[in-house]
Protein backbone atom coordinates (compact mmCIF):
# COMPACT_ATOMS: atom_id res chain seq x y z
CA UNK A 1 0.00 0.00 0.00
CA UNK A 2 2.89 2.37 0.69
CA UNK A 3 3.81 2.43 -3.01
CA UNK A 4 1.02 4.93 -3.75
CA UNK A 5 1.65 7.22 -0.79
CA UNK A 6 2.31 10.73 -2.08
CA UNK A 7 1.89 9.72 -5.73
CA UNK A 8 -0.14 11.95 -8.06
CA UNK A 9 -2.75 9.79 -9.77
CA UNK A 10 -5.24 10.92 -12.42
CA UNK A 11 -8.58 9.13 -12.83
CA UNK A 12 -10.92 9.76 -15.75
CA UNK A 13 -14.57 8.95 -15.18
CA UNK A 14 -13.84 9.79 -11.56
CA UNK A 15 -17.27 10.96 -10.45
CA UNK A 16 -19.24 7.68 -10.34
CA UNK A 17 -19.07 3.90 -10.66
CA UNK A 18 -15.69 2.22 -10.97
CA UNK A 19 -13.95 5.58 -11.26
CA UNK A 20 -15.45 6.83 -8.00
CA UNK A 21 -14.61 3.59 -6.18
CA UNK A 22 -11.07 3.84 -7.53
CA UNK A 23 -10.71 7.43 -6.32
CA UNK A 24 -11.71 6.32 -2.81
CA UNK A 25 -9.26 3.41 -2.87
CA UNK A 26 -6.40 5.55 -4.12
CA UNK A 27 -6.99 8.16 -1.40
CA UNK A 28 -7.19 5.40 1.21
CA UNK A 29 -3.79 4.18 0.00
CA UNK A 30 -2.27 7.66 0.33
CA UNK A 31 -2.38 9.04 -3.22
CA UNK A 32 -3.16 12.60 -4.26
CA UNK A 33 -5.85 12.41 -6.94
CA UNK A 34 -6.66 14.42 -10.07
CA UNK A 35 -10.32 13.90 -10.97
CA UNK A 36 -11.60 14.16 -14.54
CA UNK A 37 -15.26 13.77 -15.50
CA UNK A 38 -18.20 15.86 -16.72
CA UNK A 39 -20.47 15.99 -13.64
CA UNK A 40 -19.38 19.03 -11.62
CA UNK A 41 -21.34 18.28 -8.43
CA UNK A 42 -20.24 14.64 -8.37
CA UNK A 43 -16.63 15.67 -8.96
CA UNK A 44 -16.80 18.07 -6.02
CA UNK A 45 -18.20 15.31 -3.81
CA UNK A 46 -15.47 12.90 -4.92
CA UNK A 47 -12.81 15.53 -4.18
CA UNK A 48 -14.16 15.96 -0.66
CA UNK A 49 -13.86 12.21 -0.13
CA UNK A 50 -10.18 12.40 -1.12
CA UNK A 51 -9.60 15.29 1.28
CA UNK A 52 -11.39 13.34 3.99
CA UNK A 53 -8.47 10.88 3.83
CA UNK A 54 -6.03 13.75 4.33
CA UNK A 55 -4.93 13.75 0.68
CA UNK A 56 -4.95 16.49 -1.95
CA UNK A 57 -7.52 16.55 -4.76
CA UNK A 58 -7.75 18.54 -7.98
CA UNK A 59 -11.02 18.73 -9.91
CA UNK A 60 -10.45 19.15 -13.66
CA UNK A 61 -13.82 18.98 -15.38
CA UNK A 62 -13.56 17.68 -18.96
CA UNK A 63 -15.27 15.56 -21.61
CA UNK A 64 -12.65 12.95 -22.51
CA UNK A 65 -14.00 12.84 -26.07
CA UNK A 66 -12.33 16.25 -26.56
CA UNK A 67 -8.52 15.92 -26.66
CA UNK A 68 -7.97 19.61 -25.92
CA UNK A 69 -10.11 19.42 -22.79
CA UNK A 70 -8.15 16.41 -21.58
CA UNK A 71 -4.84 18.20 -22.20
CA UNK A 72 -6.03 21.26 -20.27
CA UNK A 73 -7.16 19.01 -17.43
CA UNK A 74 -3.70 17.40 -17.28
CA UNK A 75 -2.07 20.85 -17.22
CA UNK A 76 -4.31 21.94 -14.34
CA UNK A 77 -3.65 18.80 -12.32
CA UNK A 78 0.11 19.12 -12.67
CA UNK A 79 -0.05 22.81 -11.79
CA UNK A 80 -1.95 22.04 -8.56
CA UNK A 81 -0.64 18.61 -7.50
CA UNK A 82 2.73 18.22 -9.23
CA UNK A 83 4.04 15.73 -11.83
CA UNK A 84 1.61 12.95 -12.71
CA UNK A 85 2.90 9.53 -11.65
CA UNK A 86 -0.08 7.38 -12.69
CA UNK A 87 -2.85 7.93 -15.23
CA UNK A 88 -5.95 5.68 -15.04
CA UNK A 89 -8.44 5.62 -17.94
CA UNK A 90 -11.88 4.63 -16.64
CA UNK A 91 -14.34 6.90 -18.48
CA UNK A 92 -16.84 5.12 -20.70
CA UNK A 93 -20.34 5.23 -22.07
CA UNK A 94 -22.47 2.84 -24.12
CA UNK A 95 -25.76 2.27 -25.87
CA UNK A 96 -27.57 -0.91 -24.91
CA UNK A 97 -29.42 -1.90 -28.07
CA UNK A 98 -29.19 -4.19 -31.06
CA UNK A 99 -27.00 -3.01 -33.93
CA UNK A 100 -29.89 -2.13 -36.24
CA UNK A 101 -31.58 -0.10 -33.49
CA UNK A 102 -28.45 2.01 -32.86
CA UNK A 103 -27.90 5.24 -34.79
CA UNK A 104 -24.63 6.29 -36.44
CA UNK A 105 -24.48 9.24 -34.04
CA UNK A 106 -24.69 6.88 -31.07
CA UNK A 107 -21.91 4.64 -32.41
CA UNK A 108 -19.78 7.73 -32.99
CA UNK A 109 -20.33 9.13 -29.49
CA UNK A 110 -19.55 5.85 -27.72
CA UNK A 111 -16.40 5.49 -29.82
CA UNK A 112 -15.36 9.07 -29.02
CA UNK A 113 -15.80 8.62 -25.27
CA UNK A 114 -14.87 4.99 -24.60
CA UNK A 115 -12.12 4.45 -27.17
CA UNK A 116 -10.81 7.89 -28.13
CA UNK A 117 -11.22 9.12 -24.56
CA UNK A 118 -8.67 6.50 -23.52
CA UNK A 119 -6.40 7.49 -26.41
CA UNK A 120 -6.61 11.15 -25.41
CA UNK A 121 -5.87 10.34 -21.78
CA UNK A 122 -2.96 8.10 -22.69
CA UNK A 123 -1.44 10.72 -24.99
CA UNK A 124 -1.77 13.42 -22.32
CA UNK A 125 0.01 11.11 -19.88
CA UNK A 126 2.74 10.19 -22.37
CA UNK A 127 3.54 13.85 -23.10
CA UNK A 128 4.52 14.15 -19.46
CA UNK A 129 5.87 10.70 -18.66
CA UNK A 130 8.10 10.05 -21.67
CA UNK A 131 10.45 13.01 -21.08
CA UNK A 132 10.80 11.92 -17.43
CA UNK A 133 11.17 8.25 -18.44
CA UNK A 134 8.84 7.11 -15.68
CA UNK A 135 5.16 6.65 -14.98
CA UNK A 136 2.35 4.13 -15.13
CA UNK A 137 -0.72 4.14 -17.39
CA UNK A 138 -3.54 1.86 -16.23
CA UNK A 139 -6.27 1.13 -18.75
CA UNK A 140 -9.57 -0.18 -17.43
CA UNK A 141 -10.82 -2.77 -19.87
CA UNK A 142 -13.45 -5.48 -19.87
CA UNK A 143 -13.88 -9.15 -20.59
CA UNK A 144 -15.90 -7.78 -23.52
CA UNK A 145 -12.67 -6.49 -25.10
CA UNK A 146 -12.09 -10.13 -26.08
CA UNK A 147 -15.65 -11.31 -26.67
CA UNK A 148 -18.55 -9.29 -28.06
CA UNK A 149 -22.06 -9.92 -26.71
CA UNK A 150 -25.50 -8.99 -28.04
CA UNK A 151 -26.91 -5.52 -27.25
CA UNK A 152 -23.44 -4.11 -26.55
CA UNK A 153 -21.85 -3.66 -29.98
CA UNK A 154 -21.02 0.00 -29.24
CA UNK A 155 -19.18 -0.83 -26.03
CA UNK A 156 -17.59 -4.11 -27.18
CA UNK A 157 -16.26 -2.49 -30.35
CA UNK A 158 -14.69 0.36 -28.37
CA UNK A 159 -13.13 -1.99 -25.81
CA UNK A 160 -11.72 -4.21 -28.57
CA UNK A 161 -10.16 -1.09 -30.10
CA UNK A 162 -8.58 -0.16 -26.76
CA UNK A 163 -6.97 -3.60 -26.48
CA UNK A 164 -5.36 -3.24 -29.92
CA UNK A 165 -4.25 0.34 -29.19
CA UNK A 166 -2.63 -0.71 -25.93
CA UNK A 167 -0.77 -3.63 -27.54
CA UNK A 168 0.68 -1.23 -30.12
CA UNK A 169 1.69 1.29 -27.46
CA UNK A 170 3.34 -1.36 -25.29
CA UNK A 171 5.45 -2.57 -28.22
CA UNK A 172 6.50 1.01 -29.02
CA UNK A 173 7.58 1.62 -25.42
CA UNK A 174 9.66 -1.56 -25.51
CA UNK A 175 11.19 -0.49 -28.84
CA UNK A 176 12.37 2.78 -27.30
CA UNK A 177 13.55 1.20 -24.05
CA UNK A 178 11.13 3.40 -22.10
CA UNK A 179 10.52 2.91 -18.40
CA UNK A 180 6.90 4.06 -18.75
CA UNK A 181 4.72 1.06 -17.93
CA UNK A 182 1.27 0.09 -19.19
CA UNK A 183 -1.24 -2.17 -17.42
CA UNK A 184 -4.65 -3.44 -18.51
CA UNK A 185 -7.31 -4.42 -15.96
CA UNK A 186 -10.11 -6.55 -17.44
CA UNK A 187 -13.41 -6.33 -15.55
CA UNK A 188 -16.59 -8.42 -15.21
CA UNK A 189 -20.16 -7.14 -14.79
CA UNK A 190 -20.28 -4.61 -11.96
CA UNK A 191 -22.94 -2.95 -9.84
CA UNK A 192 -22.45 0.64 -11.00
CA UNK A 193 -24.86 3.48 -11.89
CA UNK A 194 -24.09 2.82 -15.56
CA UNK A 195 -27.14 0.57 -15.79
CA UNK A 196 -29.40 3.28 -14.34
CA UNK A 197 -28.42 5.82 -17.01
CA UNK A 198 -27.13 3.91 -20.04
CA UNK A 199 -29.04 4.80 -23.19
CA UNK A 200 -31.14 1.79 -24.18
CA UNK A 201 -33.94 0.59 -26.45
CA UNK A 202 -34.92 -2.13 -23.99
CA UNK A 203 -38.36 -2.06 -22.38
CA UNK A 204 -37.00 -3.58 -19.17
CA UNK A 205 -34.39 -2.13 -16.84
CA UNK A 206 -30.90 -3.24 -17.95
CA UNK A 207 -28.50 -5.08 -15.69
CA UNK A 208 -24.92 -6.39 -15.86
CA UNK A 209 -24.60 -9.99 -16.98
CA UNK A 210 -24.61 -12.03 -13.73
CA UNK A 211 -22.75 -12.82 -11.58
CA UNK A 212 -22.48 -9.17 -10.56
CA UNK A 213 -19.59 -7.79 -8.50
CA UNK A 214 -19.27 -4.64 -6.41
CA UNK A 215 -17.09 -1.89 -7.93
CA UNK A 216 -14.74 -1.93 -4.92
CA UNK A 217 -13.33 -5.25 -6.18
CA UNK A 218 -12.41 -3.53 -9.44
CA UNK A 219 -11.02 -0.51 -7.58
CA UNK A 220 -8.65 -2.66 -5.53
CA UNK A 221 -7.36 -4.36 -8.67
CA UNK A 222 -6.88 -1.01 -10.44
CA UNK A 223 -4.99 0.46 -7.47
CA UNK A 224 -2.86 -2.70 -7.37
CA UNK A 225 -2.05 -2.27 -11.06
CA UNK A 226 -1.06 1.34 -10.39
CA UNK A 227 1.36 0.27 -7.66
CA UNK A 228 2.49 -3.04 -9.22
CA UNK A 229 1.94 -2.74 -12.99
CA UNK A 230 1.73 -5.93 -14.98
CA UNK A 231 0.62 -6.59 -18.53
CA UNK A 232 -2.93 -7.70 -17.76
CA UNK A 233 -5.07 -8.45 -14.71
CA UNK A 234 -8.31 -10.43 -14.97
CA UNK A 235 -10.89 -9.56 -12.32
CA UNK A 236 -13.49 -12.18 -11.41
CA UNK A 237 -14.08 -15.71 -12.62
CA UNK A 238 -16.50 -14.59 -15.38
CA UNK A 239 -13.71 -12.52 -16.94
CA UNK A 240 -11.42 -15.53 -16.95
CA UNK A 241 -14.12 -17.82 -18.38
CA UNK A 242 -15.03 -15.28 -21.07
CA UNK A 243 -11.49 -14.63 -22.28
CA UNK A 244 -10.43 -18.28 -22.19
CA UNK A 245 -13.75 -19.44 -23.67
CA UNK A 246 -13.34 -17.09 -26.62
CA UNK A 247 -9.90 -18.55 -27.30
CA UNK A 248 -10.99 -22.19 -27.27
CA UNK A 249 -14.69 -22.27 -28.22
CA UNK A 250 -15.74 -19.06 -29.95
CA UNK A 251 -18.35 -20.77 -32.14
CA UNK A 252 -20.03 -22.37 -29.15
CA UNK A 253 -20.02 -19.01 -27.40
CA UNK A 254 -21.75 -17.41 -30.40
CA UNK A 255 -24.62 -19.85 -30.14
CA UNK A 256 -24.84 -19.76 -26.34
CA UNK A 257 -24.82 -15.96 -26.18
CA UNK A 258 -27.31 -15.70 -29.04
CA UNK A 259 -29.77 -17.92 -27.16
CA UNK A 260 -29.39 -16.56 -23.64
CA UNK A 261 -27.55 -13.27 -23.34
CA UNK A 262 -30.14 -10.68 -24.30
CA UNK A 263 -32.44 -11.93 -21.54
CA UNK A 264 -29.51 -12.02 -19.11
CA UNK A 265 -29.10 -8.26 -19.52
CA UNK A 266 -32.68 -7.42 -18.48
CA UNK A 267 -34.48 -7.34 -15.16
CA UNK A 268 -38.24 -7.82 -14.74
CA UNK A 269 -38.80 -4.10 -14.12
CA UNK A 270 -40.56 -2.24 -16.95
CA UNK A 271 -39.09 1.07 -18.20
CA UNK A 272 -39.90 3.60 -20.91
CA UNK A 273 -36.65 4.14 -22.86
CA UNK A 274 -38.05 7.25 -24.58
CA UNK A 275 -38.35 9.19 -21.30
CA UNK A 276 -35.47 7.67 -19.35
CA UNK A 277 -32.52 10.09 -18.77
CA UNK A 278 -29.14 8.85 -20.00
CA UNK A 279 -25.48 9.88 -19.85
CA UNK A 280 -24.53 9.62 -23.51
CA UNK A 281 -24.21 13.32 -24.34
CA UNK A 282 -24.33 14.91 -20.89
CA UNK A 283 -24.00 14.04 -17.19
CA UNK A 284 -27.24 13.03 -15.46
CA UNK A 285 -28.18 14.79 -12.20
CA UNK A 286 -27.56 13.36 -8.74
CA UNK A 287 -24.67 11.65 -7.00
CA UNK A 288 -25.16 7.89 -6.71
CA UNK A 289 -21.48 7.28 -5.89
CA UNK A 290 -19.91 4.01 -6.99
CA UNK A 291 -22.94 1.72 -6.68
CA UNK A 292 -25.96 0.96 -8.82
CA UNK A 293 -29.22 -0.66 -7.74
CA UNK A 294 -27.96 -4.24 -7.48
CA UNK A 295 -26.47 -4.22 -3.99
CA UNK A 296 -28.68 -7.14 -3.02
CA UNK A 297 -27.18 -9.36 -5.73
CA UNK A 298 -23.63 -8.08 -6.06
CA UNK A 299 -20.69 -10.01 -4.66
CA UNK A 300 -18.42 -8.04 -2.33
CA UNK A 301 -15.52 -10.50 -2.67
CA UNK A 302 -13.76 -12.38 -5.44
CA UNK A 303 -11.38 -15.15 -4.33
CA UNK A 304 -10.06 -15.40 -7.91
CA UNK A 305 -9.13 -11.72 -7.90
CA UNK A 306 -7.47 -11.96 -4.49
CA UNK A 307 -5.36 -14.89 -5.68
CA UNK A 308 -4.51 -13.03 -8.91
CA UNK A 309 -3.31 -9.96 -7.04
CA UNK A 310 -1.34 -11.98 -4.49
CA UNK A 311 0.12 -14.70 -6.71
CA UNK A 312 3.70 -13.43 -6.41
CA UNK A 313 3.84 -13.33 -2.60
CA UNK A 314 1.94 -16.62 -2.51
CA UNK A 315 4.47 -18.16 -4.90
CA UNK A 316 7.30 -16.90 -2.69
CA UNK A 317 5.67 -18.38 0.43
CA UNK A 318 5.08 -21.66 -1.39
CA UNK A 319 8.69 -21.81 -2.55
CA UNK A 320 9.97 -20.99 0.94
CA UNK A 321 7.70 -23.63 2.47
CA UNK A 322 8.90 -26.21 -0.06
CA UNK A 323 12.54 -25.36 0.65
CA UNK A 324 11.92 -25.61 4.39
CA UNK A 325 10.18 -28.95 3.99
CA UNK A 326 13.02 -30.23 1.81
CA UNK A 327 15.52 -29.14 4.45
CA UNK A 328 13.60 -30.94 7.20
CA UNK A 329 13.44 -34.13 5.13
CA UNK A 330 17.16 -33.92 4.33
CA UNK A 331 18.04 -33.70 8.02
CA UNK A 332 16.09 -36.85 8.85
Amino acid sequence: MGKLTGKVVVVTGASAGVGRATVRELARQGADVGLIARGEDRLAAAAEEVRGHGRRACVARADVADAEQVERAAERIEAELGPIDVWINVAMTAVLAEVMDTTPEEFLRVTQVTYLGSVHGTQAALRRMLPRDRGVIVQVGSALSRRGIPLQATYCGAKHAIKGFLDSLRAELIHHGSHVQVALVQLPGLNTPQFDWVRTRLRKHPQPVPPIYQPEIAARAIAHAAAHPRREIWVGLPTMYTIVGEKVASGLMDRYLGRTNEQAQETDREIDPSTRPDNLFGPPPGDPGPHGIFDGQAKARSPQTWLTLHKRPLAAVTAASAALAAGVIARR
